[in-house]
């Protein structure tokens, strides 16, 4: 088999350089790429570290690149993990039904945890922005539509399951940390 012909997905290349509004000054440009390069690595670090978001940055990266760079704006939407989600999001199909419970399921988490530390500490203006934020991340991606599934032969996850087991998480973790917080 030739070096050429291997290819990492089956999907082809597609030139999405129509769909851009590049700017026409220069600096600005380069500074748009940067922010691009910027917001791609806090969503590929969104990937990796637990409560800070992925695909949010993802989309504002898309949004910067589209304004400044044909060549990275073409490889995010081309890309095998992060393209479906930014086409998909662009395109207003909406999000998987499995992340519209999991996500606010670990908002509600990792934000309690933020506010029983702020409440600890006794921080009440940390306590009421955390909530604020919260809220309005659960509510923004509750009020997004829901994509019909891809393959509808693959199970589908038990959704109360998938939410008791994330609360009882959530709850075990504030009772350890509450403990060690106490008796330490």
């Amino acid at each position: 088999m030739e070096p050429s012909s291997k290819t990492r997905s089956s999907r082809p290349f597609v030139d999405y350089s129509a769909e851009m509004q590049i700017s026409s000054n220069p600096a600005l440009r380069w500074v748009f790429r940067a922010f691009g390069v910027f917001f791609l690595a806090l969503g590929i670090a969104g990937y990796l570290l637990p409560g800070l978001p992925g695909t949010v940055f993802i989309l504002i990266a898309a949004f910067f690149f589209a304004r400044s760079s044909p060549r990275f704006y073409n490889w995010l939407m081309n890309h095998r993990t992060f393209g479906g989600w930014v086409r998909d999001f662009q395109a207003g199909k909406g999000i998987p039904g499995w992340v519209k419970v999991f996500a606010p399921s670990m908002i509600v988490v990792f934000s309690g945890f933020s506010v029983y530390v702020w409440a600890s500490k006794g921080v009440w203006w940390g306590v009421g922005l955390t909530l604020v934020v919260a809220a309005y991340g659960v509510y923004y991606i509750l009020k997004q539509p829901t994509r019909a599934p891809l393959n509808e032969t693959r199970p589908r996850p038990d959704v109360r399951r998938t939410v008791v087991r994330v609360l009882l998480y959530g709850l075990a973790l504030s009772a350890l940390l509450y403990a060690l917080n106490r008796f330490l």
